[in-house]
């Protein structure tokens, strides 16, 4: 029987709805973002899939969509020994933190402004690029206190960021630096990765 390793970026934030720059800022969701992480939780419970671990950032957008999506999973008591870490959190967008997206464009260019987003290697001024946050921060921590627990066989969740996550599939090998721009995180879709024996047989995501 293969076990699973799920991945579920947070539900729609209050920055996300305003096209901000969000990274390290701690936002609530937005209803929608709500109503996102609950139907995360129906498509689980629907799949029939059961955790014995949670993890995730030390944000509350990503908590709550965690919360969330337990409670409508029947799977409220993992909320009790849920790990929170800051290594989990967004990327960080330094000196664009709170920026509109937009505006930013208008500002500095779009070519520039697609660097700084898209771009595996060059960060935004005083921040984090994604090659950062996926060596300095989320394999480390994936390789010393989740992928053990995936080898064990358990069923493991992380509810995270966009670009926390896009390092994960980086990690699990299911993207590289240069596919990694086409493969977008949507708020409150679970990305389900089946593993047997440690090695990924399927990835796929609950709709």
């Amino acid at each position: 029987m293969p076990n699973y390793l799920v991945l579920l970026r947070h539900g729609q934030s209050e920055w996300n709805l305003a096209n901000r720059f969000t990274g390290f800022k701690d936002v609530e969701l937005t209803e929608k973002g709500i109503e996102e992480a609950k139907n995360a939780g129906k498509l689980l419970k629907d799949a029939n899939i059961r955790f014995d671990q949670v993890f995730t950032s030390t944000l509350k957008r990503a908590n709550e969509t965690a919360e969330l999506a337990l409670k409508e999973a029947g799977q409220a008591e993992l909320l009790e020994s849920m790990v929170y870490h800051d290594d989990l959190r967004e990327r960080d967008y330094g000196d664009l933190t709170g920026l509109n997206k937009d505006e930013t464009r208008e500002k500095f260019g779009a070519d520039q402004v697609h660097i700084w987003r898209r771009s595996y290697d060059t960060p935004p001024p005083g921040g984090e690029c994604l090659q950062d946050v996926v060596e300095k921060r989320v394999r480390p921590y994936y390789e010393a206190h989740i992928k053990p627990m995936v080898e064990e066989g358990k069923n493991v969740l992380i509810a995270a960021h966009g670009n926390s996550l896009r390092a994960m599939l980086i990690i699990l090998g299911a993207e590289t630096p240069e596919t990694i721009n086409s493969a977008e995180m949507e708020t409150g879709v679970p990305v389900v990765f089946e593993i047997e024996n440690g090695k990924i047989l399927k990835r796929y995501t609950l709709k």
